[in-house]
């Protein structure tokens, strides 16, 4: 992470330390290019700047990677760096981060019990900390200040649990603690939810899904009512024109909070991710940062290339202006955008206890008619995120080659909201598995996909998924990949002493507590590889890091070699690395290559 002062003068940044697995703080000199004496700090997990640059505040994490400590350091001074707050409770994190207008600095702290909110005065950040929300649940809060209002976007409920969906509340900054009061913003819409906000100086942009399809609406401030709650369509917002089939969008770091430009990050399944400014005082898109030559390449080697057409500019140089008034979001060539070439569907798949479950499919439109028809089934179905459905080039070669890209928004990831998380985690993790296995014969029985072509995909707690789904049905799948997978549930949650292990226990169970040891032993997929059947060929990839047990992925292959058929035509890989992927992209190209090689092997055997 990175974060240059309010004064542009220090640029604060940290290092990864390959061989102790942490990051390092240090403070450069901008004007003059050299590095502080101080702050220097190990196990940095988040930095803040205070009193316009003089100070810099940062959390510290203990040996199991809990952030559980603050410090002040003064820029420039040789005095120690002062320690502003500790939790020593072993499951309290801490959290910092500065407001927009950088008027404050907030301090989360979070268990799986509570959820706290503190201000730190940014202009004296040695005066203290003040509590200023408080809920009896982990309930998700941000605070941003605006003209004398403290904004606070959260997902708790007044009965002291959580809800499905955020919402915005707010309260004059001048009330002590015992005074405040927070009042809801918007009128509570049950068909339009509330995704992320974002501030600046004159306008709050909100992110909202709609019908499952999400969208950019940016509201005046102040508001133009000083009685709230308000209906949002009252005070009748600005709705952005987006492109098609929009899988996700991501406010930008956005740290100029006078600058009337406010940035976004647009994801879509057929669409390369586009970095986008959006100026709010003339209406105009900015395509800052976008994959250009794609398109071209992706019409040649269709055949529907126009040589009149001008040359593309490389990826990174391009910004192309439109105005919102003149261009729909129908009109997805100003976007970049691959539906030209490849569609997108969405499905609604019964599971086995009729919860429905969002099945999202891209395949290419010239291969739309082919029999033998491969498939690539994504999943991870955890902690409540949402799938990552961006546009990934390294899979564009399986698309070209006919194959059908699909993404199960399975139950205990994010897909639906809260309720959707809760029902896919601990105790009823299986229904994360079901969803999926009910996903993957819906591609099979409907002629999605090809019987006997279909292969499985899943990252970290999706490749619990993936394996425990190929426990239960080994002959629906015919290959898979499984990315640093969580493989041994059942061992590993025994030893608190792992990083991230007593975070788990609420996601995956308790294995202390008799009734989740139980259930955590049902879907393990170490504990239930059936015996004497064909498996299908599986890679296997991990990584030689504190974060991830290398030792799961190497036992549940050799169990796996041990209990099934051998067929020299599905084999068990298991690729090793002493490097953690995810941080280096040269070799994320490198595996993927691997990958994606592995799969197209399997499929023609």
């Amino acid at each position: 992470m990175s974060e240059i002062s309010p004064d542009h003068k220090f640029l604060a940044y940290t290092m990864y330390d390959k061989d102790n697995d942490y990051f390092k703080l240090c403070v450069r000199n901008l004007n003059s290019g050299a590095l502080c004496s101080m702050p220097h700090a190990d196990r940095v997990s988040n930095i803040a700047w205070a009193k316009n640059g003089q100070a810099l505040l940062y959390v510290v994490t203990d040996q199991k990677k809990r952030p559980f400590r603050i410090y002040c350091s003064t820029i420039g001074s040789t005095d120690e760096d002062v320690l502003l707050h500790e939790e020593l409770e072993g499951n309290v994190h801490v959290n910092i981060r500065h407001t927009k207008d950088f008027h404050f600095v907030t301090l989360n702290t979070f268990s799986t019990t509570f959820s706290k909110v503190f201000l730190i005065n940014a202009a004296d950040p040695f005066s203290g900390l003040a509590l200023v929300w408080e809920h009896n649940a982990p309930a998700h809060c941000i605070i941003e200040h605006h003209q004398g209002f403290l904004y606070l976007f959260t997902d708790a409920s007044n009965d002291g649990g959580t809800l499905d969906h955020h919402y915005l509340l707010r309260s004059p900054v001048h009330f002590s603690s015992s005074q405040r009061i927070w009042e809801t913003v918007f009128v509570d819409n049950p068909e339009l939810i509330i995704e992320d906000v974002d501030f600046c100086k004159t306008h709050l942009s909100l992110i909202v899904k709609e019908m499952q399809s999400f969208k950019i609406c940016v509201v005046d401030l102040p508001l133009k009512t000083e009685r709230v709650p308000v209906h949002l369509r009252d005070i009748k917002p600005r709705y952005l024109p987006l492109p098609k089939h929009v899988s996700q969008i991501f406010p930008g770091t956005n740290y100029d909070f006078n600058s009337p430009t406010m940035r976004f990050t647009i994801s879509s399944l057929v669409m390369p991710d586009a970095v986008v400014d959006y100026d709010l005082l003339n209406g105009k898109w900015n395509i800052v940062q976008q994959q250009n030559m794609l398109h071209e390449r992706t019409r040649v080697l269709y055949g529907t290339a126009n040589s009149t057409e001008s040359p593309n500019i490389p990826s990174g140089t391009r910004t192309v202006s439109f105005d919102t008034e003149d261009t729909t979001a129908d009109n997805d060539n100003l976007w970049n955008d691959l539906t030209e070439f490849y569609a997108c569907d969405y499905h609604e798949v019964s599971s086995h206890d009729g919860a429905m479950v969002p099945l999202s499919i891209v395949y290419s439109r010239a291969q739309k008619e082919e029999n033998r028809k491969p498939g690539l089934l994504h999943v991870h179905g955890a902690y409540g995120e949402m799938l990552d459905k961006r546009w990934r080039s390294e899979l564009k070669s399986l698309l070209d080659r006919g194959w059908v890209l699909a993404y199960a928004d399975v139950r205990g990831g994010g897909g639906k909201g809260k309720k959707w998380h809760q029902d896919g985690r601990g105790a009823k993790k299986l229904n994360s598995i079901k969803d999926y296995i009910q996903c993957a014969k819906f591609l099979v029985e409907n002629n999605i996909v090809e019987e006997n072509k279909l292969a499985g995909w899943g990252y970290s707690a999706g490749g619990l998924v993936v394996a425990s789904a190929i426990n239960h049905c080994p002959d629906l799948f015919q290959a898979a990949v499984l990315k640093v997978p969580f493989l041994d549930p059942t061992h590993t949650l025994i030893y608190p002493i792992l990083p991230l292990t007593a975070e788990d226990y609420e996601e995956f169970g308790y294995p202390g507590d008799i009734d989740d040891f139980h259930a955590i032993r049902e879907y393990s997929p170490y504990d239930n590889i059936p015996k004497d059947v064909l498996y299908p060929a599986v890679l296997v990839t991990s990584s030689f890091n504190t974060r991830f047990g290398v030792w799961e992925a190497a036992k549940w292959v050799a169990r796996v070699r041990d209990n099934t058929f051998h067929d020299p035509t599905r084999p068990v890989l298991l690729n090793l690395t002493t490097d953690i992927v995810e941080e280096n992209r040269f070799l994320q190209t490198k595996e993927s290559a691997l990958e994606i090689a592995f799969l197209i092997k399997m499929m023609e055997s």
